[in-house]
């Protein structure tokens, strides 16, 4: 009986066991096929409740013929009449068989700046007759150590597309002739460190002398952008060709253009439009513009010391300590998070609204994004919408950096000390002298070089290829925005003053959709309407709400025509308009009293789009001159819309559902009476 009840006992223990072995065996072959399944794992992922905190859009049902729909999410009319073209407008040669030499360029800087640089260098050596050598892009990964797949143009942008989307522009070629490489690995090929946005007559007298003589220069461009952004009359071929370059020649290298494409499935899984939203928050931008007020304790103190190297550099100009309120009242700061998310509140967007963060930096960290998380219950960025694998899987496999990189030999009086060690009396001798401690700060430990010395420390080869990592974060980011049902930047300058990554975005929505709704806030006027109710903000009153949503309204079309003016000075590409725009007239502006212009011409007129649309375009889908007129014609006091706002405010106060509800009914009287 004994031995049956062993027997029995063993055998379950077998079946314990196998049963143990398979469900093993079973989680391991489930784990391969989300790895190593590409269709399989993006389809899985996609199946992930991204916005599982709150349930999703339960607060809103809009109707997409709805007034408030169309104000919020719908295009915007006036400038339904605007297409892309940016082919040649003339007579326009294939380049020449015989070139003048070989242009060879370094291009050094972030996302932003490398993109506005390639399409000027292509642009020059069209004007110079010249073969371009495909760039090397850099971002701070100049030194020892890093891989020179950092520096190549392919880790960013897709080599082949740039090439052959280019054949009749330019000559392209990947690398230069053997005998040409060796001459400029001894540095015998003549180098011009470009100034930013040179004239084409820097390139005509001093640049193309010498490349006909050498056959071959070597352009360093560090800054941004190396022609001036608007060219003369006679150069205007030049300015397509630039369009053509930054909006249908670069093209993400295919597995980062495909991270993205899966993020906007991924945002778009609920059925419902998104905003993105680029903070603008750099390190850079703030030292650059003295915003180092508007943050408290060590961050001020880390943007002032950035200032400071930059005063030392002659970067900057102006006095080392700003005065930051009143850079801010200028509207020379950039928008906080908190500030733009009460300005979409306000305009009438519901708290469960997607916002996506874009970007590479927001200075701060995510510190500074929690109020906009207090009032938008869905926001999120790369991260959240994509596997920790799928990002780690596109920087490419490379052996521990750490470990090659080359170590500072030991100083001249350690080693000294050690030969008087070796070669001391008989033992007991005293212990040796400790090896020296390298001098490394904690990278989130900054406050300790800020204090100890004017210059920041160098990055470390780790550091230097996260730099080299941003440059794919940012283009997953650009994608992103580009294809946003809305767009709204916190910023519009870099750290050098000039057009930063959310003006490159505007122009690119500008010029492959220019209804699209892309807001371009006065920040000037911003923060004088918050001033306005600062102390009781979440109780906004009627006006209030009137005048941030006349203004959201406005700036969609006077924010655009300002920019014509700003920005299109610094860059083409942050307003590409009307050198790469053409125009479709409607039938309403055609027939109008000559006297008394349609707004939409008045805007065309602004903006000096004078190009009409090849006939080809003609067959397209037009709106009907009503349905544009309905939806610029919607009243900024939509009742339901101002519900929105304040019934989030009413659901962190306790008497916030009895505020305002006087004003409510006025907006109701008003929409009977017909609005303002």
């Amino acid at each position: 009986m004994k031995e049956g009840k062993a027997f029995l006992k063993s055998k379950m223990k077998w079946v314990g066991l196998v049963g143990l072995v398979l469900s093993v065996f079973s989680l391991f072959v489930h784990f391969l096929l989300a790895r190593f399944t590409e269709d399989g794992f993006s389809e899985y992922q996609s199946s992930i409740t991204i916005f599982s905190w709150r349930p999703v859009f339960e607060a809103t049902d809009l109707s997409r013929t709805s007034p408030l729909y169309r104000r919020l999410w719908g295009p915007v009319g006036q400038l339904e009449s605007l297409h892309p073209h940016a082919n040649p407008k003339g007579y326009y040669a294939d380049p020449s068989a015989k070139s003048n030499g070989y242009i060879f360029v370094r291009i050094q800087g972030g996302f932003h700046e490398i993109r506005s640089s390639i399409c000027d260098v292509v642009a020059v050596s069209r004007f110079l007759n010249a073969t371009l050598v495909v760039p090397e892009i850099q971002q701070t990964t100049s030194k020892k150590g890093i891989s020179s797949q950092f520096k190549s143009f392919a880790y960013l942008y897709n080599e082949e597309t740039f090439m052959a989307a280019l054949v009749k522009d330019v000559n392209i070629v990947k690398t230069l002739p053997k005998s040409l490489k060796s001459a400029r690995r001894n540095k015998e090929i003549p180098v011009f460190r470009v100034p930013y946005a040179a004239s084409p007559y820097y390139y005509l007298h001093n640049v193309l002398p010498i490349l006909i003589k050498h056959s071959v220069v070597e352009l360093v461009v560090s800054d941004g952008g190396c022609l001036q952004a608007i060219l003369p009359p006679d150069l205007e071929e030049y300015q397509s060709l630039r369009c053509r370059v930054a909006f249908h020649a670069l093209r993400f290298r295919q597995d980062v253009q495909d991270l993205a494409t899966n993020i906007l499935h991924r945002l778009r899984a609920p059925g419902r439009p998104f905003i993105a939203f680029d903070p603008g928050m750099t390190r850079d931008a703030l030292a650059y513009h003295g915003c180092s007020e508007l943050f408290q304790d060590v961050h001020a103190e880390l943007i002032q010391h950035r200032r400071a190297w930059m005063r030392k550099r002659g970067i900057i100009k102006g006095q080392l300590s700003v005065n930051s309120a009143k850079q801010r009242l200028k509207g020379s700061c950039p928008l906080t998070p908190e500030e733009v998310g009460i300005l979409l509140r306000a305009y009438g967007y519901s708290w469960d609204t997607i916002i996506y963060v874009s970007g590479g930096e927001v200075f701060g960290g995510q510190r500074t994004l929690i109020p906009l998380h207090g009032l938008f219950e869905n926001v999120v960025d790369r991260t959240s919408l994509s596997t920790s694998w799928e990002l780690s899987r596109i920087y490419g496999r490379e052996a521990n950096l750490d470990e090659s990189y080359p170590r500072a030999p030991p100083s001249a009086q350690v080693e000294t000390k050690l030969d008087a060690w070796k070669n001391s009396g008989p033992r007991p001798r005293p212990l040796p002298p400790p090896p020296a401690r390298p001098k490394t700060y904690n990278i989130e430990g900054w406050w300790g070089w800020v204090a100890e010395s004017d210059n920041e420390p160098e990055s470390t080869v780790v550091e230097l290829r996260t730099n080299a990592h941003k440059l794919l974060w940012e283009a997953i980011d650009y994608t992103v925005a580009v294809e946003a049902d809305v767009f709204i930047p916190g910023f519009d300058s870099d750290g050098k003053g000039h057009p930063n990554f959310a003006s490159l975005v505007m122009g690119h929505r500008l010029y492959q959709s220019a209804a699209s709704k892309t807001y371009r806030p006065d920040r000037k006027e911003v923060v004088r309407l918050l001033d306005q109710i600062h102390g009781h903000i979440y109780h906004a009153n009627h006006s209030w709400l009137t005048s941030i949503r006349r203004h959201m309204r406005s700036s969609l079309i006077d924010g655009l025509i300002e920019a014509s003016n700003k920005s299109k000075s610094s860059s083409l590409l942050s307003h590409p308009v009307p050198e790469c725009s053409c125009l479709r007239p409607n039938p309403s502006d055609t027939l109008s009293n000559a006297s008394t212009p349609s707004v939409h011409l008045q805007v065309h007129a602004a903006l000096g789009v004078v190009h009409r649309c090849p006939a080809w375009m003609d067959g397209e889908k037009n709106l009907s001159s009503n349905e544009k007129d309905n939806e610029e014609d919607i009243d900024e006091n939509d009742p339901s819309s101002s519900r929105l706002f304040l019934q989030h405010a009413g659901s962190h106060d306790a008497g916030g559902e009895d505020i305002n509800l006087k004003e409510e009914s006025q907006f109701e009287d008003q929409e009977e009476d017909g609005g303002d």
